[in-house]
């Protein structure tokens, strides 16, 4: 949806860093963290499994996670539209993003040849979350990074999710520029699995700070 991080680090000892947050995360599907080996892949098509940004929708009477305007937990948004969350990591408390999923597009299984998955790939789709994140605050992020994004199957429940370590042209996940002012947006991605072809990635989540941290655990979802 990955984890929330600087990066001022080497890549791959972030990606080390991500994988092991999200194995002790776990997934309610009971599917495990797979962290994967970037390789050429053959190009494949993709397909979007949302459309455009409409009115959000909140699940039942959650309280607000913070300044009006913020995201509630467990709020419901529409493809393409954006919700405010805090930014309080480190150097950067006090931030704030907007930030939204645009895309959900699938990929096909040949995408992950070349990953060292063995296995653990077989009967799985990859689907590619796209987000943006702009910076709607007063602080520099520069070299911030927005993860916990992950994908929500079907029936609700979590998707398996994919950490490559290093980088993966189908799905890049990338950190803020030097300079992230104001007013400036990055794009990002986060790799969900769908355990079969008959099963689809049909939303995603934002489950980071400030709702990883309440006691419904609720984050904020797209769909």
């Amino acid at each position: 949806m990955s984890t929330t991080s600087m990066r001022n680090t080497t890549l791959g000892a972030v990606g080390l860093a991500v994988v092991g947050s999200l194995v002790l995360t776990g997934c309610k599907s009971g599917d495990e963290e797979l962290p994967a080996q970037p390789a050429a892949s053959s190009p494949a098509g993709t397909s979007p499994t949302a459309g455009a940004s409409a009115s959000p929708s909140t699940g039942g009477s959650a309280a607000p996670a913070g300044a009006p305007g913020t995201a509630k937990p467990g709020q419901v948004f529409k493809i393409g539209e954006a919700a405010e969350i805090p930014y309080d990591y480190g150097d950067f408390k006090g931030s704030r993003v907007a930030l939204t999923v645009t895309a959900i597009e699938q990929g096909t299984p040949a995408d992950l040849e070349g990953l060292k998955l063995g296995d653990k790939a077989n009967g799985k789709v990859p689907y590619y979350i796209r987000y943006t994140v702009k910076n709607i605050g007063t602080t520099d992020m520069s070299y911030a990074s927005v993860g916990h994004v992950r994908g929500l199957l079907g029936d609700g429940t979590e998707a398996q999710s994919l950490a490559v370590i290093g980088k993966f042209e189908k799905c890049k996940e990338e950190s803020m520029p030097k300079g992230f002012a104001n007013g400036q947006t990055q794009t990002s991605c986060a790799i969900a699995l769908a355990p079969s072809a008959q099963v689809k990635v049909a939303g995603a989540e934002y489950w980071g700070n400030p709702y990883n941290a309440m006691s419904n655990s609720k984050g904020i979802s797209w769909k």
